[in-house]
């Protein structure tokens, strides 16, 4: 055997170096070199792209030796989607060294996201490890926002701050979950537009766009796919052997037991056990649907590996989500990766007034657990409905008053701080009486006489609210309006609660066009019941309608008048929202039988409403008339 000297091993070192990288794909890269982290992953170690075998294709149209320059991912949850980003992240900074750029957002969501995975990810990963400098507080190379290395640098922003997107020149732009991105970010145009116009210098720039899709319509990530060459993930049945992508509506189970859930193949009919979908994955094969530059992949749940998210898992999800329209609009958009689409038109106000019930105004009926009201100030009235609610958000109109007066003199505000203290009697119980247990007053008119009256009442009982269309909840953090000229807070400062409109308007119609329940069956989740009110009552309840409009050539959904009365539709939407801020939304089952105790009742007496509705006389509501109509 030749004896090899250490003057060889000097000599192949010098030489080695002078040779060129080996060209790896993204997916080689991160099979070689990427590890897992224990803070991140379920499967700390060594990243294997088999265990996902979807993957594969998806990282190497980001490699560079590929010549797409864009690839769209939309997807579900559940399937390994955050580590293709941050696999691609690790390519770039240890084998094809750029400008880069992530965009989450919002700011928060960056730093969380630095935090919890690209930081593990550099510490755990020796070859990146090596890249970046070791964090430190005077040494600026290594921010929470910033990692330089060799060549490059990566920058993390939020889609919110309009000064990180713009600036420096960038070759490789990771923007995920766009469809969280505001239309507009500080009136410079959308994050979007933004981002990508800091890549154009670059003829060899890669743009990955990601995110788990929302509204039909208004989709960021939906419009990117359908204009790609959108390719679907096809798996053969074990059976048959032919190809096909895995549809929800191909998932079956035997009634009320979803543990037994099996994928019924679209061809053979036969079933398929979750367990068999590991050898399915590993022969399976992206195909596409159409033909564009741009790569654009569709995945779903339904292909979460063995030991993830399994398709009795879904199954369960599904019938815990259809009971309840957010919850099924959760269910399609996060693990089906599919656009909700929102039924959008108006509910029919004769239909409602129709349906009109027998129970008493001014008396809870029967279900009716706790109450809330909501206040819409005019110049020269106020109006109040006074709202029960229910196990399943069932909601009964209690009450609904019109104080006339000048909303700037106190008079009118007596009259409501009476209405406030009121006592309503319950129609289960004579002797029992329900007071308001939160009173939300809108301040978007005579603000500061608004803000003058809610200040004699505890913000537990009495709260000023604001409208604000741009929410993607029902409410916001409150505001202190009390505040000094440096913009310190004062203490027991007055509190101000936006209210998102748009989103209580939205599951206010989806609640409003579900039919009666057939005797002896319970109500739909959000049903509204309603007394004998007059028919000007509905026709305000549903006097606006969701209307798309193209905004700086994006979709936007906004709620706009179709006659000019609206005020029982905003009672309603603060009388939703404080019984939001009441808790309802997050109300324990213990919570609500602790409420159902104090009526002497185990559940919502169904039998017991029936019977006290049975033996009441038609009631229809005396509202003062004036020459102008209704009120």
């Amino acid at each position: 055997m030749q004896n090899v000297t250490n003057n060889d091993f000097q000599t192949w070192a010098i030489f080695s170096c002078l040779l060129p990288n080996k060209i790896l794909s993204v997916s080689q890269w991160a099979d070689e070199y990427r590890f897992l982290s224990q803070k991140a992953s379920s499967e700390p170690g060594r990243y294997r792209s088999s265990r996902t075998p979807y993957v594969t294709e998806i990282m190497d149209c980001l490699s560079n030796n590929n010549p797409v320059k864009e690839v769209v991912f939309m997807k579900g949850s559940q399937i390994g989607a955050s580590e293709i980003g941050c696999c691609w992240l690790g390519y770039i900074m240890d084998h094809a060294p750029g400008p880069t750029l992530m965009v989450l957002p919002t700011v928060d969501m960056a730093k969380k996201i630095s935090k919890q995975r690209i930081e593990p990810m550099i510490e755990e990963s020796p070859k990146l490890k090596n890249l970046v400098s070791e964090k430190k507080s005077r040494d600026s190379s290594n921010t929470m926002l910033g990692k330089e290395f060799p060549g490059g640098i990566l920058l993390m922003t939020g889609a919110n701050s309009a000064s990180g997107l713009r600036s420096l020149p960038i070759r490789y732009i990771f923007l995920d979950e766009i469809d969280a991105y505001p239309l507009d970010v500080e009136g410079e145009g959308n994050p979007i537009d933004l981002a990508k116009a800091r890549a154009r210098t670059f003829h060899k720039r890669k743009i990955f766009q990601v995110s788990t899709p929302t509204v039909s319509g208004l989709s960021h990530i939906e419009t990117l796919f359908e204009a790609s060459d959108k390719r679907f993930f096809q798996l053969p049945c074990i059976h048959c052997g032919k190809y096909q992508k895995l549809e929800f509506k191909n998932l079956v189970w035997p009634e009320n037991k979803p543990k037994k859930a099996v994928y019924q193949c679209c061809f053979c009919s036969k079933d398929i056990e979750n367990w068999q979908k590991t050898d399915m994955l590993a022969k399976g094969k992206w195909v596409s649907e159409s033909v564009s530059d741009t790569a654009g992949f569709h995945l779903n749940a339904l292909y979460s590996p063995v030991g993830w998210y399994s398709w009795a898992e879904i199954a369960e999800d599904f019938i815990k989500a259809k009971k309840t329209p957010e919850k099924l609009r959760t269910f399609i958009n996060t693990v089906l990766g599919e656009t909700w689409k929102e039924k959008a038109e108006r509910p029919d106000w004769q239909r409602l007034y129709e349906r009109r019930e027998l129970y008493t105004i001014g008396k809870v009926p029967a279900g009716a657990l706790f109450l809330t009201a909501g206040v819409d100030v005019q110049r020269d009235r106020l109006e109040i409905e006074v709202v029960g609610w229910g196990r399943n958000k069932i909601s009964w109109s209690v009450d609904y008053q019109v104080i006339y007066g000048d909303t700037t003199q106190p008079d009118v505000w007596k009259n409501l701080e009476k209405l406030l203290h009121q006592q309503f009697e319950t129609e289960l119980d004579s002797r029992k009486y329900l007071g308001i247990k939160l009173m939300a007053v809108d301040s978007g008119y005579n603000t500061q006489t608004v803000y003058s009256w809610v200040r004699q009442f505890s913000q537990t009982k009495v709260i000023a609210v604001k409208g604000r269309d741009t929410l993607q909840q029902i409410f916001s953090r409150p505001q202190a309006v009390d505040v000094t000229s440096s913009g310190k807070t004062l203490r027991r400062s007055l509190k101000v609660w936006g209210i998102g409109v748009n989103v209580v308007k939205d599951e206010l119609y989806s609640w409003l066009r579900q039919a009666k329940s057939v005797d002896g069956q319970p109500d739909n989740y959000g049903f509204c019941h309603f007394p004998q009110y007059e028919d000007e009552f509905f026709k305000q309840l549903t006097a606006e309608e969701l209307v798309t409009k193209v905004l700086k050539g994006y979709p936007k959904q906004e709620w706009q008048k179709v006659r000019d009365r609206n005020e029982a539709l905003d009672c309603r939407v603060y009388s939703r929202a404080a019984a939001s801020i009441c808790g309802m939304d997050r109300f324990s089952e213990e919570r609500w039988k602790a409420l159902e105790g104090e009526f002497g009742l185990i559940s919502t007496n169904k039998e017991i409403q029936a019977d006290v509705i049975s033996q009441q006389q038609p009631v229809v509501a005396t509202i003062q008339r004036r020459p102008s109509g209704w009120l």
